[in-house]
């Protein structure tokens, strides 16, 4: 299978996210994530924008009755740029992962002009 999309992770925000986890939920996200390079449409169960901050995406996972978000935007095309990841706790999405995910985006394209 020949890879559509590249996924990269920005500085340690996503690293830091996943080392916090066992193997059996690395493994499944690391699933997920290699279906975001080798599908050319992502499911929307696994994968979706954000409402209201333009750019931004999330890539869902579930696993064992868990729910992880893990945000990311994309950059040249097919570059996914992963950012913050977190345990979902409750039907909504905490404002304060979505603002240190939009801070990150914008930290991330401030470098890329730089």
């Amino acid at each position: 299978m020949e890879a559509v999309r590249e996924i990269i992770f920005y500085k340690q925000y996503f690293e830091d996210f996943f080392n916090t986890l066992n193997d059996k939920e690395r493994v499944k996200i690391d699933e997920v994530l290699f279906m975001m390079t080798i599908l050319e449409r992502v499911p929307k169960k696994f994968f979706k924008s954000i409402e209201g901050i333009k750019g931004l995406f999330e890539i869902r996972v579930e696993y064992e009755g868990s729910i992880y978000r893990i945000f990311c935007c994309f950059d040249r095309g097919n570059l996914v740029i992963l950012f913050n990841g977190f345990q979902k706790k409750s039907q909504k999405t905490p404002p304060k992962e979505l603002e240190k995910a939009e801070r990150i985006m914008k930290e991330y394209f401030s470098e890329q002009k730089g």
